[in-house]
């Protein structure tokens, strides 16, 4: 230390009177005060955690309560569409049935014109017996016998029945053909003829069959 600074602490001499048990009161007050600051710090954050909570919860529940007002009207459209869909199914199930039903629909016409376009122009038919077959299994139709039957017709002529026969089946949709009896009357005017007949299943109109999915 300089001569300067001792002197001038000679001159300006400081002495602490301050009882020791004031010192340690001020120092008790400090602390207090410090705890007291941090018990308030403290109280504010947990404050500010529980009003955080408390806001976060609110949300959630106007969040929750959104989804279901939301879940309520979808249960309530989805209600209101309820006879629609009924509807639909019952659509769905008579379609069906009725596909099932009309499996072997056919027009008769169109099956007596592939007989009779082979015929002799001077040929009349006089009757025919067929009995519709089993429904569309899936297979090729043109192998699965559709309808079976006899076709009767008259000519005022004898036939040569083989080459007819042979024409007969070649017509689309002809899976058998052939000859079953011939008769005439007393005085030969009059030739009458039993024929075998036996069609595909491509003579059925189809026009009640469901459409597979992905068809056009």
């Amino acid at each position: 230390m300089s001569s300067a600074a001792i002197n001038a602490s000679l001159a300006n001499p400081r002495v602490n009177l301050m009882p020791r048990s004031e010192l340690a009161r001020r120092e008790r007050d400090r602390l207090v005060r410090g705890w007291v600051w941090g018990v308030l710090g403290a109280i504010v954050v947990a404050a500010l955690i529980i009003a955080a909570a408390f806001w976060l919860k609110y949300t959630a529940d106007q969040r929750l309560a959104a989804e279901q007002a939301r879940t309520n009207n979808l249960l309530v459209e989805l209600a209101s569409l309820g006879e629609v869909s009924q509807a639909l199914a019952a659509e769905q199930e008579l379609t069906a049935f009725r596909a099932d039903a009309m499996a072997v629909d056919l027009a008769w016409a169109p099956v007596l014109a592939k007989v009779t376009g082979v015929l002799p122009g001077d040929t009349t038919v006089t009757g025919f017996d067929f009995a519709v077959g089993a429904a569309p299994t899936g297979d090729d139709p043109t192998m699965q016998a559709g309808i079976t039957g006899t076709v009767t017709f008259d000519s005022p002529t004898p036939l040569d029945i083989v080459p007819l026969i042979r024409s007969l089946r070649g017509v689309e949709g002809v899976l058998f053909a052939d000859g079953q009896s011939l008769s005439s009357d007393s005085e030969g005017g009059s030739y009458s003829y039993l024929l075998n007949v036996i069609f595909d299943q491509t003579v059925y109109s189809g026009q009640y069959a469901v459409a597979e999915e992905g068809g056009e």
